[in-house]
């Protein structure tokens, strides 16, 4: 069983709604980051079909985890319902549309004996503490977060703009549908959490020792920002930062670099002043 001991979800921006969410249920914790194309008509939401997919999916692994045996069956699942319900509202032509479907990153954990098994659809990170204090850090967000900012900058650059406007240029909505349009093409389901269950074949697979007293921090990547991209800290001294004075300081120190340090995205290229930011912190 895990122990939250704190956990915290912030929108990037209050007139924004929030598409980041986190849970844990018996032996199985979860956080989820999605997104949609900018522009996109909510058809299932009122505001954000990208909220739509994070809530449906935090409620259906809540609801199905304390009995499942293996996260790639788990969410293959949850997937699959997930496609059921939208295409039960969403007008026909949105239902093979992947340009429009709202996409997620999340990293999924269970406690299995003294093992952690880690499944992962793109940047969202598990930084595991052992009792002994060394960290492992699992995903794959460092290198996406290398070629996003990389494409940032080639972006904003491009444009004359900076993250406030980025979202709307039309370089970078040229750029993110071409991007989808490949993807589409090549008939090979994107590793990411959304309508199409086969994307569970592409789902990283990790297992690390989690013995008693072992430390997780499930992270966005508007938290593990202060990681990989602002470099505030590196990933022991995050986890001793989340486990001393809790999750809401490292949020606010996020925000400072963000709001204060960088807003025109010079220092820390990005696509956007501030993410949504949430974390979930537990111990075994």
């Amino acid at each position: 069983m895990f122990t939250v001991l704190d956990r915290i979800s912030w929108p990037g921006h209050p007139d924004k709604p929030n598409e980041d969410i986190c849970g844990v249920s018996g032996d199985w914790a979860w956080v989820i980051d999605t997104s949609i194309f900018p522009g996109t008509a909510p058809v299932v939401h009122e505001t954000s079909d990208a909220t739509w997919l994070a809530r449906f999916a935090d409620g259906r692994l809540s609801n199905l985890a304390p009995q499942a045996e293996d996260g790639v069956t788990l969410l293959r699942r949850v997937m699959e319902e997930a496609r059921i319900a939208y295409r039960a509202v969403a007008p026909a032509e949105r239902h093979e549309d992947f340009i429009t479907w709202p996409l997620g990153a999340m990293t999924l954990v269970r406690r299995r004996g003294n093992v952690l098994d880690a499944w992962t659809f793109g940047d969202t990170t598990a930084y595991v503490r052992q009792p002994d204090g060394s960290v492992q850090v699992l995903g794959d967000a460092p290198g996406l977060r290398d070629f996003e900012s990389a494409k940032a900058a080639e972006l904003m650059q491009q444009a004359g703009s900076r993250p406030t406007a980025i979202l709307g240029e039309p370089v970078f909505l040229a750029w993110l549908g071409e991007r989808r349009e490949r993807q589409r093409k090549s008939g090979i389901p994107a590793a990411v959490l959304s309508f199409n269950p086969d994307a569970v074949d592409r789902l990283r697979h990790e297992t690390v020792p989690c013995s008693e007293g072992t430390a997780i921090l499930l992270a966005s990547d508007g938290f593990s920002a202060l990681v990989d991209l602002y470099q505030a800290l590196d990933a022991r001294a995050l986890m001793e930062a989340a486990l001393t004075t809790g999750l809401e300081p490292l949020v606010k120190l996020a925000r400072e670099i963000e709001t204060e340090r960088d807003p025109d995205g010079r220092l820390y290229p990005r696509f956007k002043i501030s993410d949504d930011t949430t974390a979930l912190l537990l111990r075994v």
